[in-house]
């Protein structure tokens, strides 16, 4: 499980660090083999380990193609998946159309979210924070069926 919140930097090559306290469970769990992709629900990326990946990966052959929303989920998950080796340093190469598409450039975050990452341009990452800790308390309505019963 990844959690946590880190900054970091991308070099002019697109090169990001990871953490070094996810290098080492990563070799282990996916021998430095990740899969990075597009988020289809918030302007970032989603970075699994290659087995976690594959999982994901059977769950979207599951849904059908006749659904437009799992469609297109599928067509921007799939579509714009790119295989990661972590380099000697530690560091994965984010390609440009993923860094245009979240807005990365020298500044930005990454959120452990137990069995991926989310990687988010810092300042839409603050931005984002913001409006959602500014709209705490503000909801109407009690919260989705799923989690009420969730004890925290």
């Amino acid at each position: 499980m990844f959690r946590g919140f880190n900054t970091v930097s991308l070099d002019s090559k697109g090169r990001m660090a990871i953490p070094t306290r996810y290098r080492e469970r990563l070799s282990i769990l996916a021998e430095g083999q990740l899969v990075l992709t597009m988020n289809p629900l918030d302007l970032c990326l989603w970075l699994y380990p290659l087995k976690e990946w594959e999982s994901i990966e059977q769950k979207l052959a599951a849904l059908s193609d006749f659904d437009q929303q799992s469609r297109r989920t599928k067509q921007m998950m799939r579509g714009y998946a790119n295989d990661c080796q972590l380099d000697a340093q530690g560091r994965i190469l984010i390609p440009q159309e993923l860094r245009d598409y979240a807005a990365l450039n020298r500044q930005a975050v990454i959120l452990g979210q137990g069995n991926k990452f989310e990687i988010w341009n810092q300042r839409s990452w603050e931005e984002q924070r913001d409006k959602w800790l500014a709209q705490v308390g503000s909801e109407d309505g009690s919260p989705p069926q799923a989690m009420q019963s969730l004890s925290l």
